[in-house]
């Protein structure tokens, strides 16, 4: 019975990765599917095997995972920087440093993760690097699955070059050092670099024409850049353009607003702009996309336009902006701005008003609209929830987006470096700082609760129980030390170089199906003993379980900053599979001419 359980996990384990990388069915189904199958194997026929059985409550301990809390955890921290632009300027400082080429921008950002990760825990590194590739990706314009899955490789393989540089490199040595072989802080180094290096040349050049630019994120780009709607700004005491003065015929200070009329007093001023200072009363209207009203909204510069006495909405937690549309028939189409009534009727704020046609420069209050029209709105949750259910306009999917609440970025920024600080001077357990800052996030206003379970993202928590659960049955049936032990009786009798290139390809597959920890603990006795019977040195195959073990890109569940960018980057299983296959190739077949080389075999 203890074998049909060996081969049923195996078949388990196939079928579910089959699904996974088909695609014809939701990440959701296949991980719960996986889970019923194996709950259903070992509750139908009990397993008694030499290390006991395997109760229900085991295979579904992964949902508790501190690793899976500390991901979920850190994610809502994310959308709480994200949602207040605290590393907006840190990003900006960076992104000059590269110039203006996006590419080179990428590079830079992904070198200087992979230097902090040979000498920090990976985890807060890509902490600390998503939301800046993410700001990167929205000031540049270019998709953000092309840098944060290559950020996760990246961490990766800069903690292969030191001893520290990964929790796998500290449970290796841990292990060799209570069999008598010390493992140095550089003993990994030079090959460290070399496979980095090599690795690091795919990610760069070869890599990004892999990755998809999924539809949703292309759609998301594409509704966020370009299109110009023209709004209408009441300089209200207090207003930040106050004093603003043209120059050249050009006002600076206005950000991307671009100003195309300005009305005071009854008098009207058209561009170009000489000698003008923006005062209390003046009406200025401007084109500009909806990214340039959003940075607008959240410095309190921009007002609504239909006319009420209120003209700068107040930016809360949950204020959102999106595109709505005029359909045919709408109470609203043939009205002016001013009197059509969005904003009494839908508990909205009118920012601007985008059409086809050309415009005349006329007060955007006065415009008339017709169906068609796009307009820009902004407003809190419940009240698009409302507008949702209107005939009248019609919200544009994928547009809502929340307004950047800068008056709390310090306090975002707050949390967010003392989770950091905490994580890499080992203060306290990662898991325990990134459940505090989620807390803190949502208890201080950076974030709703809404927008935190908008956070949570239920396909990763479904992917990582389902595979803890995979990974504890191919452990307690053996299944795993089954594959340690036919590798080693299928590589008798080769020459040594041939055997520890075997041992590090088996090592690098099972690495991104059981974790990378449980995978080192399991093969650094097999390494040691392969190494003994051959005489060779222990050195190199401690330094190939080390390697080996770290090549996790093959899989969302191989290593858990490769689950901390699926859901922000767009990816799927598939993805990971077509990108992480060729690096784990790339770097084995570095390490079947270097280990040789450099351990002397």
């Amino acid at each position: 019975m203890a074998d049909f359980h060996l081969w049923a996990t195996y078949a388990i384990i196939l079928v579910t990765v089959a699904a996974y990388v088909s695609e014809r069915f939701t990440l959701e189904i296949v991980s719960l599917g996986s889970l019923v199958a194996f709950l259903a194997l070992f509750a139908l026929m009990p397993y008694e095997g030499a290390s006991g059985g395997l109760p229900p409550e085991e295979l579904l301990s992964g949902f508790a995972n501190p690793a899976l809390a500390t991901v979920l955890a850190l994610l809502i921290v994310g959308q709480g920087l994200f949602a207040t632009d605290a590393l907006d300027k840190p990003a900006r400082i960076l992104a000059k440093s590269a110039g203006s080429s996006s590419t080179r921008t990428i590079i830079i950002t992904l070198v200087t993760a992979a230097m902090l990760s040979a000498i920090l825990n990976n985890t807060p590194v890509v902490v600390i690097f998503i939301p800046v590739l993410i700001v990167f990706a929205a000031q540049r314009n270019f998709p953000v699955s092309k840098a944060l899955m290559p950020l996760s490789f990246m961490t990766i393989l800069g903690g292969m070059t030191t001893l520290i540089g990964s929790s796998t490199n500290l449970l290796v040595a841990g292990v060799a050092g209570k069999a008598g072989i010390p493992i140095g802080f550089f003993d990994i180094t030079v090959p460290g670099i070399i496979l980095a290096a090599a690795g690091a040349l795919y990610v760069f050049f070869l890599m990004p024409r892999i990755l998809r630019d999924s539809s949703s994120e292309k759609t998301f780009r594409q509704m966020q850049s370009g299109t110009q709607f023209i709004g209408e700004i009441r300089i209200v005491p207090g207003h930040p353009f106050i004093g603003k003065e043209s120059k050249a015929g050009l006002f600076q200070g206005l950000g991307d607003l671009t100003p195309r009329l300005i009305i005071r007093r009854g008098m009207r001023f058209h561009p170009p702009f000489e000698n003008v200072v923006l005062s209390e009363g003046d009406r200025l209207m401007v084109t500009a996309t909806r990214r340039a009203f959003t940075q607008a909204l959240s410095h309190g510069a921009a007002g609504h336009i239909a006319g009420s006495e209120s003209e700068t909405a107040t930016v809360g937690p949950d204020y959102h902006i999106a595109e709505a549309v005029i359909p045919p028939g709408s109470r609203h189409a043939g009205r002016t701005i001013r009197n059509a009534g969005i904003e009494t009727e839908h508990s909205v704020h009118m920012l601007g008003v985008q059409r086809k046609s050309r415009m005349g420069r006329t007060p955007v209050s006065d415009v008339r609209l017709e169906p068609g029209d796009t307009i820009l709105v902004g407003g809190t949750d419940r009240a698009f929830e409302d507008l949702r259910e209107s005939h009248d306009l019609l919200v544009v999917e994928w547009s809502a987006e929340p307004v950047p609440q800068r008056r709390k970025a310090w306090i975002a920024f707050v949390i967010f470096a003392g989770i950091v600080a905490t994580a890499a001077l080992d203060l306290a357990p990662i898991v325990a700082t990134a459940i505090a800052g989620a807390f803190a996030m949502i208890a201080t206003g950076c974030l709703t609760l809404a927008q935190a379970g908008r956070a949570f993202d239920r396909q990763i928590f479904l992917l990582v129980g389902s595979a803890i659960a995979a990974a504890t049955a191919l452990e307690r049936t053996g299944g795993a030390q089954l594959i340690a032990d036919s590798a080693v009786s299928a590589l008798d009798g080769r020459s040594p170089a041939v055997i520890l290139s075997g041992y590090f390809a088996v090592v690098a597959v099972l690495t991104n199906f059981l974790s990378n920890n449980a995978t080192a603990v399991l093969f650094t006795p097999v390494a040691l003993g392969i190494a003994t019977a051959i005489g060779a040195p222990t050195e190199a195959f401690i330094a190939a379980t080390i390697f080996a073990a770290n090549c996790s890109f093959a899989t969302p569940i191989g290593y858990q900053t490769n689950l901390m960018v699926m859901g922000p980057g767009h990816y799927s299983f598939r993805d990971f599979m077509k990108a992480g296959m060729p690096l784990v190739a790339i770097i084995w077949l570095t390490f079947s001419f270097v280990g040789p080389w450099y351990y002397g075999l």
